[in-house]
């Protein structure tokens, strides 16, 4: 078998959690493959190391001294290096290589890359694997977009020969030939993207908690965890802003058919989220997980027999693209519909939005319901359980929580519900109550 292993900044934040990482590598043989991400926080209060980068980038772009910067920076490493023990392992050329380049040009990627770089220098060296510059195996086109045809054929050669490496997170090299980083969060990418290229068994990502959770913790106290989650749950979860990967992190194993296994560093023997393409277990709840955002408004168009008139849906939604405007959500009727947008994204711009949809579709009224919360229940089991919308509507009514919109997709996997913003927490509440506690109990 062969493991991908990717992890998290907190995973890596100084000597003694590099101890935990190498220890939960070396317990499996199969884990050959290592991303690192750069070091985050040891402490509340503490700053990120690419934190540290990007402030002292931007000093150097100012042309003021980096120097005592530098310093500082070198420091969280020399620590790391000092508490492994790595007494013959030094990174002195490699800060005096940072400095002089972000003083003779100064280049945001290259400074916020060099945390992920210096790390798994460090990795490479106390597991005792190959180092490979993610330089000269990931690449951008010149759009800034992955080249993923040379990169999957670059990466294939190149970790076939190492046998067991170490490759960092988060950057490549674009076709400029000046390293360039992907989005925060990069280090998932490059994780996934290595997983794809060698088509591993497994791609296990390790941060600071055991997996995903069926709903917010700031909202739910000690909510359950997901077990499993298919890539479809996870999409629409994510949509409605659970946090939880990036898309562009999932692509190149869900592509490959790799199942993505969410570990937790501080507790190694938890059994984490599976990520999966589809599964035949049956979900332990008929949900899978909840997830929402507060903001949205409800731009409700009527036209009597609008059914009937062809081309009537796209004269509306062409309202909202001359503004610029995208929408969430169409719920409809036969003589009404309805376009779920973002408030701060619309008000601004209603007047003009109202005024072309009366000139393009000629409605018999256009009307703005603001102060919408979304809320996404989402679940495999729902397609096979009956009555689920029933107990969702029943569970809020008892929590006198106005339902102001209902939209449920054709896969059966999504409802989205409307509520005000006040009652955005209440609602989460009830439904987890519902579908959650009372099966715990």
């Amino acid at each position: 078998m062969k493991k991908v292993v990717k992890f998290g900044g907190s995973s890596l934040a100084d000597a003694k959690q590099f101890k935990k990482v190498a220890d939960i590598i070396r317990a499996d043989k199969d884990r050959k493959f290592v991303v690192p991400s750069a070091p985050g926080k040891r402490f509340d209060g503490d700053t990120k190391v690419t934190d540290m980068l990007i402030a002292l980038y931007e000093k150097a772009a100012k042309g003021e001294d980096i120097h005592e910067d530098m310093l500082e920076v070198k420091k969280r490493y020399d620590e790391i290096i000092e508490g492994l023990e790595l007494k013959n392992f030094s990174l002195e050329t490699e800060f005096f290589e940072i400095e002089t380049n972000l003083k003779k040009a100064p280049n945001l990627d290259y400074a916020a890359s060099r945390g992920e770089y210096l790390n798994g220098r460090i990795m490479a060296e106390y597991l005792d694997y190959e180092f490979v510059d993610p330089k000269d195996t990931i690449f951008f086109n010149e759009e800034g977009h992955l080249n993923s045809y040379k990169t999957e054929k670059t990466m294939k050669e190149r970790l076939t020969k190492a046998g067991n490496a170490v490759i960092p997170g988060f950057y490549g090299m674009g076709k400029d030939g000046k390293i360039k980083t992907f989005s925060r969060g990069g280090s998932d990418v490059t994780g996934s993207i290595v997983a794809g290229a060698l088509q591993a068994d497994v791609y296990e990502n390790w941060t600071d908690v055991s997996g995903f959770l069926v709903a917010d913790p700031r909202i739910i106290k000690n909510p359950v965890g997901i077990k499993t989650i298919t890539y479809r749950e996870l999409r629409e979860l994510s949509y409605m802003g659970a946090s939880v990967l990036h898309e562009d992190a999932i692509f190149p194993v869900r592509s490959a058919g790799i199942p993505i296994n969410i570990k937790n560093t501080n507790a190694p023997e938890d059994e984490g989220t599976w990520i999966v393409e589809s599964t035949g277990q049956k979900p332990e709840y008929t949900i899978t997980g909840i997830a929402g955002k507060k903001g949205f408004c409800a731009v409700l168009v009527t036209k009597s027999l609008m059914n009937s008139e062809i081309g009537f849906g796209r004269k509306v939604l062409q309202a909202f693209e001359e503004s610029n405007i995208s929408f969430e959500h169409m719920p409809s009727g036969i003589d009404t519909m309805t376009v779920v947008v973002h408030e701060d994204e619309f008000l601004d711009k209603e007047q003009q939005v109202v005024s072309t949809i009366h000139r393009l579709a000629q409605p018999d009224a256009v009307e703005i319901d603001t102060d919408l919360a979304l809320i996404a229940v989402v679940g495999r089991g729902m397609r096979s359980t009956r009555g689920t919308a029933g107990r969702i509507f029943s569970a809020l009514s008892h929590a006198r929580v106005n339902v102001r919109m209902i939209d449920q997709g054709s896969s059966e996997l999504n409802i989205i519900i409307g509520v005000e913003n006040k009652d955005f927490e209440t609602a989460v509440k009830a439904i987890y109550d519902i579908f959650v506690e009372t099966q715990v109990k």
